[in-house]
């Protein structure tokens, strides 16, 4: 079999097409001769992991042996995910600027502004997720630590990620949010949609499977087990028939709410606090608060 070769002549010339600043229609052909940043999952994955390292420090980064040498790892890798926020930020921006019209200087400004507002809430960060953390372990006879819940239960994993995102989404940061989202889905089977709001000692159990849509509302000590979708069910369109963005369209879930596995929560309907729901359960109407539902038991 005779492999055919392209000569070092259609190879250029690919290459010149491939170059072609024409034929980019996801960048600003202005903005990319000033050296317009691009945005890579690469980047987005070093960022979680570094800000991750921070929260926790030990548990996502090299072990720590004293606080001396904690204190130097720790404003390192400040340092670095202050550079790497800035730069994705900034080619984020660029992507969401449709018309060109911004001066790159400005938009580095502002992702400069956001990198740093992001690093100052770290500690906020951190005291939330403990709740998370904590709330985790009480709920689940399997866990022997807390220690064990951080670095191995996937749930923690997605919410450390979602807190993350949906801080640099209230920061007005595009695209970078929903790339942490997806990272974390594709490692996790976990799919959070940054614009979600969650309150404190939230709990997912097992988690695979699980969906929270983009307006959706938690309150505090929310637990959901396996395969729960908290999702929308229809879509208001425009004259196009495509949908309108930005409505609210996702549940409202009380606090001190269960959700068992596989049940669908769907549409802009009130979970009222302390209701439980059972497993494989199809909801489209407000649950009352302390309402159990539950399957019905078949007539025999």
């Amino acid at each position: 079999m005779v492999h055919h070769i392209p000569s070092p002549a259609r190879i250029d010339e690919t290459v010149d097409r491939l170059c072609s600043l024409d034929d980019m229609h996801h960048v600003c052909p202005e903005r990319r001769h000033e050296g317009e940043p691009v945005l890579t999952n690469v980047s987005v994955k070093r960022i979680v992991e570094l800000a991750s390292g921070l929260l926790f420090p030990g548990f996502f980064n090299d072990s720590i042996e004293s606080p001396s040498v904690m204190r130097s790892m720790l404003t390192l890798a400040c340092h670095e995910l202050r550079g790497l926020l800035t730069h994705q930020i900034t080619a984020g921006l660029c992507f969401a600027d449709s018309t060109c019209s911004t001066p790159l200087r400005e938009l580095h400004e502002r992702a400069v502004e956001a990198a740093d507002s992001l690093i100052e809430s770290l500690p906020s960060l951190r005291s939330i997720l403990d709740t998370d953390i904590d709330a985790t372990y009480l709920g689940d006879p399997a866990a022997t630590s807390t220690h064990e819940v951080l670095v191995c239960y996937p749930g923690i994993r997605a919410t450390i990620s979602h807190r993350i995102a949906h801080r640099l989404l209230q920061l007005e940061v595009p695209i970078i949010p929903r790339m942490i989202s997806e990272q974390a889905h594709s490692a996790t089977g976990i799919d959070i949609h940054p614009g979600a709001s969650i309150g404190e000692r939230f709990v997912i159990d097992h988690g695979t499977g699980v969906v929270i849509g983009a307006t959706a509302i938690i309150g505090k000590n929310v637990k959901l087990y396996q395969g729960v979708t908290l999702g929308a069910r229809s879509f208001v369109t425009d004259d196009s028939n495509n949908p309108v963005k930005g409505i609210p369209r996702h549940p409202i879930i009380g606090d001190d709410v269960v959700i068992y596995s596989n049940s669908t929560i769907l549409g802009r309907i009130t979970i009222g606090s302390g209701a439980i729901i059972g497993g494989n359960l199809w909801v489209t109407r407000d649950v009352a608060p302390g309402e159990k539902l539950v399957q019905a038991r078949p007539k025999i």
